[in-house]
C-alpha cells in the first residue's frame, strides 16, 4: 500500500497551528490509511488514560438507567392524571345527575303550582267574587 505525502506548505500559519494541523494530519492518516494500526493506537490509548472505555460503558448503562427511570416516572405521573381526570368525571356526572334530578323535581312542583292557581282561579270565578 502507498502511503500519501504529507509534506503540505503552511506559509501564514503560526508554528502552534502548524503542530495542530500536522497533529491533525497524522491522526487522519492513522484512521484512514491504517485500520489496524489505528485500532492498536486506540487500544493503547485507552490503557494509557485508565480505561476510558470502562468509564464510556459504565458510562452508557447510566444514561440508559436515568432513560428508564424518567421513562418511568413520566408513565407513573401520567397514570396518576389520567386517573384524576377520570375521578373529576365521574365526580361532575354525579353533580350532573343531582342537578337534572333537582330540575325535574322542581319542573313537577312548578306544574303542580300551576293546577293549583288554575284551581283558584276557577273557584274564583265561580264563586262570583270580583274586585
Amino acid at each position: 500500500m502507498e502511503r500519501p505525502s504529507l509534506e503540505i506548505n503552511l506559509p501564514n500559519t503560526p508554528e502552534e497551528g502548524k503542530l495542530y494541523v500536522v497533529d491533525s494530519l497524522n491522526n487522519l492518516n492513522k484512521l484512514n490509511v491504517c485500520p489496524d494500526e489505528s485500532q492498536h493506537v486506540l487500544d493503547e490509548e485507552d490503557e494509557n488514560t485508565g480505561g476510558t472505555g470502562e468509564y464510556m460503558a459504565w458510562s452508557n448503562i447510566r444514561n440508559q438507567c436515568l432513560y428508564f427511570v424518567t421513562l418511568i416516572l413520566t408513565l407513573i405521573i401520567s397514570l396518576a392524571l389520567v386517573s384524576f381526570v377520570i375521578f373529576l368525571i365521574i365526580q361532575t356526572r354525579n353533580k350532573m345527575d343531582q342537578l337534572s334530578s333537582r330540575l325535574i323535581f322542581e319542573k313537577k312542583n312548578i306544574e303542580e303550582l300551576k293546577k293549583m292557581n288554575n284551581m283558584i282561579l276557577k273557584h274564583l270565578n265561580q264563586s262570583g267574587i270580583k274586585e
